[in-house]
């Protein structure tokens, strides 16, 4: 085990890690901004605003894991996510169970990835990655805490399949940015 984390670290770079540290700041930071001004929106129309919102912060999974260009990015995003978030305490309404609420919409992006062997270098996949991300984390929680019944659960993975892909497509967006400024 050892020397296969060994070997899966070894692959990434000093770059990599700050971009990978980066993005999970950023997670962490704008979640507690954008849910309540979601909430604000969707509340009044019985929106699951959970799901929507969740499409914004998980766009940083997306968009360090097209950035970084190598599998296991977007993981080590999210794990890093959920070890600050119970380290720190805050947002800590999951507790142990942030681990995997966290790490799983990373696995769902690297996953999409692998699959489609992009890496964040056209909307369609970035798209696809967001909506991964974003659905498989509010299926998640729903299963862990709040147990919809079907509809207002279709409702909900509906939603949030929107606005993962949304956030995915911000996360191409500003990835192609950021890529073209490099060149310059």
């Amino acid at each position: 085990m050892t020397r296969y984390w060994d070997g899966f670290i070894a692959r990434f770079s000093i770059y990599d890690f700050v971009v990978i540290a980066l993005m999970a700041c950023l997670g962490i930071v704008t979640k507690p901004l954008i849910v309540p001004l979601v909430h604000l929106v969707t509340g009044p129309l019985f929106i699951p605003g959970g799901a929507v919102a969740g499409g914004f912060y998980m766009m940083w999974l997306v968009l360090g894991a097209a950035l970084v260009k190598k599998s296991g990015a977007a993981t080590l995003i999210a794990l890093v996510q959920a070890i600050v978030v119970m380290g720190v305490g805050m947002l800590g309404t999951h507790g142990l169970l942030s681990l995997i609420t966290y790490v799983v919409p990373g696995l769902a992006v690297d996953g999409v990835f692998a699959v489609s062997r992009h890496r964040g270098c056209c909307a369609g996949c970035c798209f696809a990655a967001g909506i991964a991300a974003n659905t498989s984390g509010a299926l998640l929680v729903n299963l862990v805490f709040f147990r919809l019944p079907l509809i207002p659960l279709l409702l909900t993975l509906s939603a949030g399949a929107l606005s993962g892909g949304i956030g995915g497509l911000i996360a191409h967006t500003v990835s192609r940015r950021f890529s073209d400024a490099m060149i310059r």
